[in-house]
């Protein structure tokens, strides 16, 4: 059987998002027998899910898995599992939809990852008593995004004895909130960790405004900023986990 694995992400003009899951899908391709492995977007720029599927049924699969990439349940990832599931019904292909990367405990290993990678190359290990981490997350008006953002952040919380969070967008505490919140415990230092898949431009741009304007009026320079979640061996076989879990559950593939 030919198979096919689709990942649905929100979609980004950024070269560097669209490069990321690239990246991403070639390393899936190379440790499995997907003989086709490609990602789409629910907006913003093609290919869109319909167009995503259909490369994948052009090119004579027998099934097709889709992975929902993304951090958090919400609005957005109700809309890809909608309009996926619509077309699977349009199809006569087997298809599948995985769990989304949301209340995956390798995520929060790989955000501790990163924080650990800048305390060593920022030399702030005499620092980690007095340091607070600040999770910024996109923010979403759905309230099953925020739980999921927390479950990151308060498994952060048995590692770092200060960690704060806060939101780019849509719900508070904002950023300047959040650098307000973690100079209450008066750090030596405070990292920024951008709870966010890809390199796109809430972290080349909107969050470095803001980290900005909150720097200058609280007069804090002590701040680092970690690396985002990206392209990781870890998220790899997350992905590949996900998918053989909704395959072997669907007892069609």
């Amino acid at each position: 059987m030919k198979k096919a694995l689709l990942m649905i992400d929100r979609g980004s003009k950024m070269k560097e998002v669209q490069e990321e899951l690239r990246n991403t899908c070639d390393f899936i391709k190379h440790k499995t027998d997907y003989s086709y492995v490609d990602y789409c977007f629910l907006e913003v720029i093609p290919p869109y899910i319909s167009e995503g599927i259909r490369k994948c049924i052009d090119t004579g699969v027998d099934s097709i898995t889709i992975v929902p990439y993304f951090l958090y349940p919400g609005m957005k990832l109700k809309d890809a599992v909608t309009q996926t599931a619509s077309i699977i019904y349009q199809e006569n292909k087997k298809m599948v939809i995985t769990k989304p990367l949301s209340y995956q405990p390798i995520i929060s290993e790989i955000v501790l990852k990163r924080v650990n990678s800048l305390i060593v190359e920022k030399r702030l290990d005499k620092e980690k008593a007095n340091l607070c981490l600040l999770l910024i997350g996109h923010g979403s008006s759905d309230k099953r995004a925020r739980e999921a953002f927390l479950y990151t952040v308060n498994s952060l919380k048995k590692i770092y004895k200060d960690v704060k969070f806060c939101f780019l967008e849509l719900e508070p505490p904002n950023i300047e909130e959040g650098i307000k919140e973690c100079l209450s415990s008066n750090p030596h230092t405070i990292v920024v960790v951008p709870y966010f898949l890809h390199k796109g431009v809430h972290i080349q741009k909107d969050i470095l405004v803001d980290l900005a304007n909150a720097q200058e009026k609280y007069s804090f320079n002590s701040l680092f900023i970690s690396g985002h979640i990206g392209v990781d061996p870890a998220v790899i076989d997350l992905v590949i986990t996900l998918a053989k879990e909704a395959e072997d559950k669907s007892g069609v593939f």
